[in-house]
């Protein structure tokens, strides 16, 4: 017979969420049986959650209410807990909100250097590195036959306060540096290169300055099965590493440039459909994050 569990279980459970230990752990059923289960290595405390759903526009979680994901029932639909793989599960589904600069759905996480606040961020010349190890467990098939794209990481842009009143906008949203997608069964990674070398620094900061690459697609299938990747940015430089020996390095010029925006890291699912009844899942099983503030 299934039982509610008591009140202590939920607060082990709570805490141990907050935790993310990737460690297994044991816990004591009611009936005094034990089960095993795993949670995924990732603080949440610097992060928040961007959801498909909402009502004129995507709900989004911020630290300290994220942490405890997995009693919240707002976020169980779309972000929980795999406790038998000790993953961390983004689903997302077409048909919800969108963001204001997309038309596609989206279970993302977005880097808060100071929890709660999207006005602190980083540059290339500070310097920083996120580390995941990830899976698309399920993504759904287009009418062609092939499997739909999902961005499981990104490093978006963003102006400074002063640039934007340059510019004369009401937002800070700059274009995304890097995206990287899970597309059929392999890792492609796309950056951001001007369209104009010879841009002024005023027509730098444009969103249209700046155009997508060719793409670099890894050679590696990666499958529905685990992989690691791991984005490295200094000045000047930009490196993606998949499963820490196949990698591809931006060195430009057009890098070089990109140093004058703000900058945050993206990871989770961003599902790059609108099909109807297509669906993706994407699990985390640890991600990590570090910055050389010093610089």
């Amino acid at each position: 017979m299934n039982q509610k569990p008591t009140y202590g279980i939920l607060a082990l459970l709570f805490c141990l969420t907050i935790l993310c230990s990737c460690a297994e752990k044991v816990l004591v059923n009611p009936d005094g049986s034990l089960a095993k289960y795993k949670l995924p290595n990732v603080d949440l405390s610097h992060w928040k959650v961007t959801l498909p759903v909402g009502d004129s526009k995507p709900l989004e979680v911020d630290p300290p209410q994220i942490i405890a994901y997995a009693t919240d029932e707002t976020l169980q639909p779309y972000m929980y807990n795999d406790s038998i793989d000790g993953s961390l599960v983004f689903y997302a589904f077409p048909g919800g909100v969108t963001t204001q600069n997309s038309s596609y759905p989206r279970t993302e996480l977005r880097e808060q250097m100071v929890p709660g606040n999207n006005s602190v961020n980083w540059t290339f010349a500070q310097g920083g590195r996120m580390k995941g190890q990830l899976a698309v467990s399920e993504v759904t098939k287009d009418q062609e036959g092939k499997y739909h794209k999902v961005i499981v990481m990104q490093i978006h842009g963003r102006l400074s306060n002063e640039q934007r009143d340059l510019l004369g906008r009401d937002d800070n949203d700059a274009p995304p540096i890097l995206k990287i997608y899970w597309q059929d069964r392999k890792v492609r990674v796309k950056t951001k290169v001007l369209e104009n070398l010879n841009a002024n620094a005023t027509e730098i900061l444009q969103k249209d300055a700046w155009i997508d690459d060719k793409g670099h697609t890894f050679s590696q299938d990666v499958g529905f099965g685990k992989f690691t990747l791991e984005v490295i940015v200094s000045e000047g430089r930009l490196e993606v590493v998949l499963n820490g020996y196949e990698r591809i390095v931006y060195g430009s010029d057009h890098i070089e440039k990109w140093g004058v925006f703000e900058n945050y890291f993206k990871a989770g699912n961003y599902f790059q459909t609108n099909d109807k009844g297509a669906k993706a899942i994407v699990k985390y099983y640890s991600l990590e994050v570090s910055h050389n503030l010093d610089k």
